[in-house]
């Protein structure tokens, strides 16, 4: 379902300055922005943008002789470039960076002999930092403390880490950093209810890094309250009407089956003792957020969450990587010698269902440009109920808690939007 209501109004492009690491001068484009995109998602370890610049040409300051010139030649940009970016919606919500963002690529360029048009792509300053770099030393101890060590050794910049329980020992072996950061996260489980709630997310928003555990990025209180009614007015209790959305995704139970997200078995082996255990997961139709409010769950028939659908197999790691270095690290083996250095019995299997989970439903909403909405903020939706007459009432299967999976916040000199893709795990508002 779609519909759209009037337009946005446009944004204010504050600041647009582009510093040449060649000669060491700088430029405000901000007039010359015709378009820009800045995006966000829980799935990617860095924020990314995108400009389009009509170009006139400029000359250079005390420069009264020459001609103006183009900025790609005369600056000049050749990537790397730091550019320092401020944008300002209607509701006077900045977009800025602290660290500012810098030019990746040049793309597209469409020359003349008056003004040129061409595309810049933006990156973060990590993600070029994480080609530079490599994770060598040995950790011991809680996932969650490994990535801090990671992250402010290297970046200094870390909005929000979770913390976590059970220890990992690890030798990064020359990864990235920001791989090393991926494959814990699948390995992390929160510091309460072992074994129920594995799953944890690595993603970069403009105020830095995150390392968060999806069931409690989900517990959040809503941050925004979104509505669509049809008439485009902003109704008492929500902070914007959403002027179009579309159901993305919905439940694919064949998908769903394939990648165990109701039932999968795992086979696990022990080298130390030459045996091999069998466990078999099951999808829990409810299951109780904070402060002990329940969630409604998928209807999902029951005979297509009785047999398993996915087939897992981990050798156990029993006797790898213990404690201390030298006498102690033997001592500590021989005291427990035939514990794994990872719970992948109690871990790997609900880490997976919970990724899968985690998109079974998807949204895409358009709203009026919000600048203050980030990547894995927690929203609250309304959405009509169809029916045979005037719709006044909400449906309370769409509508209800979904977390802000990606985020793209578009300013042009017409318009300004915020298109949001919405996640959840089931249908149905949280109950209780």
């Amino acid at each position: 379902m779609s519909s759209q209501n009037n337009p946005a109004s446009p944004g204010n492009i504050q600041k647009f300055k582009i510093s040449s690491n060649v000669s060491g001068n700088a430029l405000d484009l901000s007039g010359g922005v015709v378009e820009f995109r800045y995006f966000e998602n829980v799935l990617s370890n860095n924020v990314t943008a995108t400009a389009v610049i009509v170009d006139s040409g400029y000359k250079s300051e005390g420069d009264k002789i020459r001609a103006a010139k183009g900025v790609l030649d005369s600056l000049p940009v050749r990537g790397g470039e730091r550019t320092d970016i401020t944008v300002e919606d209607n509701g006077g919500n900045k977009l800025t960076f602290k660290r500012g963002l810098y030019v990746n690529r040049v793309r597209d360029a469409d020359p003349g002999t008056s003004k040129d048009v061409f595309f810049l792509d933006f990156a973060s300053k990590e993600f070029f930092a994480n080609e530079q770099q490599r994770v060598m030393q040995r950790f011991e101890g809680k996932i969650s403390e490994h990535v801090k060590q990671i992250l402010s050794t290297i970046y200094g910049e870390i909005e929000h880490v979770d913390n976590t329980s059970l220890n990992y020992n690890f030798i990064g072996n020359d990864r990235k950093p920001f791989y090393t950061c991926t494959w814990l996260a699948s390995k992390a489980v929160p510091d309460k209810d072992v074994g129920s709630r594995a799953g944890f997310l690595f993603y970069q928003t403009r105020d830095g890094l995150n390392f968060r555990s999806i069931d409690k990025m989900f517990e959040q209180e809503p941050s925004k309250k979104f509505i669509f009614n049809n008439t485009g007015e902003r109704t008492p209790g929500n902070d914007s009407n959403i002027l179009s959305y579309s159901i993305d995704s919905d439940i694919d139970l064949k998908q769903n089956m394939t990648l165990g997200t109701y039932n999968s078995r795992s086979i696990y082996f022990n080298p130390f003792s030459m045996d091999y255990y069998v466990k078999e997961y099951k999808y829990q139709p409810d299951r109780l957020g904070k402060a002990g409010k329940t969630f409604a769950a998928n209807a999902v028939a029951e005979e297509f969450t009785q047999s398993p659908t996915r087939l897992m197999s981990h050798v156990f790691d029993v006797g790898a990587m213990p404690n201390g270095t030298g006498n102690d690290q033997l001592d500590q083996w021989k005291s427990a010698k035939t514990d794994p250095n990872y719970d992948a019995e109690n871990t790997m299997a609900q880490s997976v269902m919970r990724y899968n989970q985690m998109f079974s439903i998807k949204i895409n909403v358009t709203i009026a440009a919000d600048f203050s909405i980030k990547a894995g903020d927690v929203v609250k939706c309304t959405f009509p109920e169809v029916s045979g007459t005037k719709q006044t009432d909400a449906n309370p299967e769409t509508g209800g808690i979904y977390m802000v999976a990606s985020v793209c916040h578009r300013v042009t000199p017409r318009d300004s939007f915020t298109r949001l893709a919405l996640v959840r795990d089931s249908f149905g508002k949280r109950l209780g």
